[in-house]
């Protein structure tokens, strides 16, 4: 019996409905599954995602054809269905185009797109998920589980991690490698003599996400707690996007401003000088939230048209006022071996203030970006797919 077509790519597609049979429409084919759904290709896409070893490298995986090549109105000659289950599409050239169906569904364009994993917004009724740091970084299935969750909230926390100098970088290590910036590679959070952020002041930092004056600000930060023994000092987190969420549903035209507007954010610094003029809420193209820049001591000068400039302060101002709201805040305390993980384009984060005088308060952290998480992501996903296949 005939195999299945190949997979152009290194990912497991499981079959979980069946081709029924196929048909020729447009310049494709009409694909009618055994779970009632019904699925169309055009003719170019068919003969682009040709899986075949002359149209994708068999070690590598990346497409050698070059779709400028066939006519624009390239229509298939004929589609069947194969012995083994395949859509199998016969082109005018003599070409042969087989798709696996598992393959084939997963890419379905007649349906809406598939989400990786479901983002969950919360509020003050958050249960913060917390996972044990060394299974984290010695064992896979853990390490999993800590990603599946920073992915649908945005947060979670670790608890006993090890505390030599510099281990906040081996959990980034488990994802990926480090998103240097200005603080360094890896920065220790503690009062110092001469701050170039108020982060290293004692002071109250209101809810806001670091380094929004990045033209890609990074993705996930860590915060290992090495010791916090000063008095106060305590943890606020909110999630970015079920305050603008609310404020869409409550608000519209707050939300409207914000999302539409460029604001101007500046890193004011002796030694750098950061700018960035973009929405504090950026959209994905189907209207859902992408990504939230707050930061109250990371703006500049306002420079949009006067008639707007009113609008802005006041949808501005509306936003932050939200943040404050105990309706969308959790709090709890970082002491010696836990570490914050967040989504840093989603999560807000603040602290309240400290002494110092009371005692000693240092926390090391670092940053990847967020394409490094999916990744991995993707990656662990896969190989747990794989050990099911095979179970």
């Amino acid at each position: 019996m005939t195999e299945l077509a190949p997979i152009p790519d290194f990912n497991v597609y499981p079959v979980r409905a069946t081709i029924e049979r196929a048909e020729s429409w447009d310049t494709g084919a009409q694909v009618f599954w055994s779970d009632g759904h019904v699925s169309r290709y055009h003719g170019l896409w068919l003969r682009d995602n040709c899986p075949c070893a002359e149209c994708v490298n068999p070690e590598t995986l990346e497409q050698v054809f070059d779709i400028s090549t066939v006519p624009d109105d390239l229509a298939a000659a004929s589609v069947a269905v194969d012995d083994a289950g395949s859509l199998t599409v016969a082109w005018p050239d003599g070409h042969t185009s087989r798709h696996h169906p598992g393959w084939l569904r997963a890419h379905c364009y007649s349906a809406p797109p598939v989400v990786e994993g479901m983002v969950q917004s919360w509020g003050s009724d958050f249960v913060v998920p917390e996972f044990d740091g060394r299974d984290v970084l010695d064992n896979d299935d853990a390490l999993l589980a800590w990603l599946e969750a920073l992915h649908a909230h945005g947060l979670a926390l670790l608890r006993n991690c090890p505390l030599d100098d510099g281990s906040v970088e081996w959990f980034a290590d488990r994802i990926s490698f480090l998103r240097q910036t200005n603080f360094g590679r890896v920065f220790d959070v503690m009062t110092k003599a001469d701050p170039d952020s108020s982060a290293y002041l004692s002071i109250e930092l209101p809810l806001h996400v670091d380094l929004p004056t990045r033209e890609l600000q990074p993705g996930l930060q860590f915060l290992l707690c090495h010791v916090n023994n000063a008095s106060g000092g305590d943890s606020i987190m909110a999630d970015g996007f079920r305050i603008a969420e609310t404020l869409r549903d409550e608000e519209p035209h707050h939300f409207k401003v914000l999302s539409t507007l460029p604001m101007e954010f500046r890193n004011r610094a002796k030694t750098s000088d950061y700018r960035q003029r973009v929405p504090a809420i950026r959209l994905n193209d189907d209207g859902s939230i992408h990504e939230i820049r707050v930061g109250n001591f990371l703006r500049g000068p306002q420079h949009v048209d006067e008639a707007d400039m009113p609008r802005l302060y006041a949808a501005y101002r509306r936003f932050i006022a939200m943040t404050r709201e105990d309706r969308f805040r959790v709090t709890f305390r970082l002491d010696s071996g836990i570490m914050a993980t967040f989504d840093n384009r989603r999560v807000l984060h603040a602290r309240t203030a400290f002494d110092p005088a009371s005692g000693d308060r240092r926390l090391q952290g670092c940053y990847i970006d967020t394409d490094e998480l999916n990744s991995r992501l993707r990656i662990l996903r896969r190989m747990a797919a794989r050990a099911h296949a095979s179970a």
